[in-house]
């Protein structure tokens, strides 16, 4: 091991605290912990500014003098150190951040301990520990819950005790008490050793200095438990985030919505009027004859990821994928006023995007890729089948109208085929939208296989 390493490795033993161990691989999770550990960061600076200035209006009132200024300054490099710590802060490790918290520490001891140089009082140093001075750290310690790790709120506690004793024990070791007055105030006092060391100016009064390390370092642990506590609640919510976010890549943010939202499956199997979409690669047989299968995949990836996003954008959920098509309802789970002008504003962004998406073919001499949508709106059975995996399913002659549909795309030579029913409730959705229709022609009395009457559909 080299000599550089050893001293690491020596350092990270002396650390008191470590940060926690997180899974930052995982963007979900840490994107969680680092605003967490912002806004917390943010709370916490401001109520240290604001409880500093609270404390030092507090000082003028108990010291109405111009060495009180002395006290002001300390709170002004403690303000100004929180403001450090707030742009050092960072999910995981950070030694410069616990570096800032120790010198935190030492400001608010040194403050605490070290006579007032602008003061020509004389009293005795022990006096300084009569001001009850101590309670100012808890502030600290508050303020470290709302943005650190909870070994770090432990190693704020285990920290101020350490430096607070040792203060102490240094003033008492280097202090110059007032020759006589303690032996005066016992002689007053005889018979009455307990009074006599609480009025004693000389004397440190040690067992309530190390009463006050111990309750601090309780509290400390107190705050610490907690804090891990709520750091669990918090990987806990992240963690259900990811499971949402997973699930939308399987299915539409409509259905992950409804399913995040009932403990139940969704509902039971009913009948619903909704639309039905079907879009299909015409000719994707002989497109993908030759061809490497890892391109055929990337076109097939990049064709399904464009028409996914239309599907999202225009509130329909995706019902599964059809090799080179996919199937999409609209008014699944739940059906809203505007299933069917939604459907068909899918169909007619389907058809800008795979347009604007063989400019970019064009451009880089790759084929073009054509494409045939259906869209039927009908009345359909959905629910859950299955019984333990459960799969929501979409059935019904709506369905199979709107894939008779896609087909006729072929029959017509044109890229998007919709019933008359369609048409006609998409406009009693939105009258005022007549830009849905147009560029669509009538084609009457078609014969739709599988259906027993002609019906009337529409091409573009």
């Amino acid at each position: 091991m080299s000599d550089a390493t050893a001293s690491e490795s020596r350092f990270d033993r002396f650390i008191v605290t470590q940060p926690d161990k997180y899974d930052v691989e995982n963007k979900y999770t840490e994107a969680a912990l680092e605003r967490h550990k912002r806004e917390g960061l943010e709370l916490a600076v401001r109520a240290r500014w604001i409880a500093m200035a609270l404390t030092g209006v507090l000082l003028i009132f108990l010291n109405p003098q111009w060495d009180v200024l002395w006290y002001h300054f300390i709170l002004l490099l403690i303000c100004a150190n929180g403001w450090l710590i707030r742009r050092a802060g960072q999910v995981g490790q950070s030694r410069l951040e616990l570096l800032l918290i120790f010198v935190d520490l030492l400001i608010m001891t040194s403050g605490m301990i070290v006579p007032n140089p602008f003061s020509d009082d004389v009293r005795p140093l022990a006096m300084q520990y009569r001001f009850d001075n101590f309670q100012y750290f808890f502030i600290i310690l508050a303020a470290g819950t709302l943005a650190y790790s909870w070994r770090t709120v432990i190693a704020i506690g285990s920290w101020t005790a350490m430096m607070w004793t040792a203060g102490w024990i240094i003033a008492w070791w280097v202090a110059a008490p007032i020759p006589g007055i303690s032996k005066q105030v016992a002689e007053a006092l005889q018979g009455y050793p307990d009074i006599a060391e609480l009025l004693d100016p000389n004397s440190f009064m040690v067992p309530q200095r190390i009463q006050q390390v111990i309750v601090f370092v309780m509290v400390a642990v107190t705050l610490g438990v907690s804090m891990r506590r709520l750091n669990r609640l918090l990987m806990t919510n992240a963690g259900l985030e990811r499971e949402r976010a997973n699930l939308s890549r399987y299915f539409s943010p409509n259905v992950v919505e409804e399913l995040s939202q009932n403990d139940e499956p969704l509902k039971q199997v009913r009948k619903e009027n909704v639309a039905v979409l079907f879009i299909d690669i015409v000719g994707f047989t002989k497109f993908a004859a030759g061809r490497d299968p890892y391109d055929v995949i990337e076109v097939l990836r990049g064709f399904h990821a464009r028409m996914e996003t239309e599907v999202f954008r225009h509130h329909g959920t995706l019902d599964k994928y059809l090799g080179d098509g996919l199937m999409a309802t609209f008014g699944t789970p739940v059906p809203t006023p505007l299933d069917a002008s939604n459907a068909l504003s899918c169909a007619r962004s389907m058809v800008e995007v795979i347009e604007r998406w063989n400019l970019e073919r064009r451009r880089a001499r790759e084929p073009e890729i054509n494409v045939g949508i259906g869209v039927h709106y009908g009345s359909v059975v959905l629910g859950d089948i299955g019984a333990n995996r459960l799969e929501f399913a979409v059935i019904g002659d709506a369905v199979n109208v709107a894939a008779k549909l896609e087909a006729m795309t072929r029959d017509f030579g044109v890229r998007v085929v919709i019933s008359d029913v369609l048409r006609a409730q998409a406009l009693t959705e939105v009258p005022e939208e007549r830009d849905l229709t147009e560029g669509f022609a009538q084609r009457a009395a078609q014969t739709v296989r599988g259906v027993e009457s002609p019906m009337d559909v529409w091409t573009t």
